[in-house]
């Protein structure tokens, strides 16, 4: 995921800032509690296609 296109995407539900989880290949975003999938170098940023992050994952990130 290029750093400067990290930069200008935020969540679409909070408006808030995303990381990448490069290992998943997803944006998340703490403050939704959703991780969005990149598909084929592509950001999904739906709320329909993101999973819900559990306590855990909230925690470890």
């Amino acid at each position: 995921m290029d750093s400067k296109l990290l930069e200008l995407l935020v969540c679409p539900v909070t408006k808030g800032p995303l990381s990448f989880d490069r290992e998943r290949q997803e944006l998340v975003s703490r403050s939704a509690r959703l991780a969005y999938p990149v598909r084929d170098g592509i950001p999904v940023l739906l709320e329909n296609e993101a999973r819900t992050l559990t306590d855990e994952e909230i925690e470890a990130a």
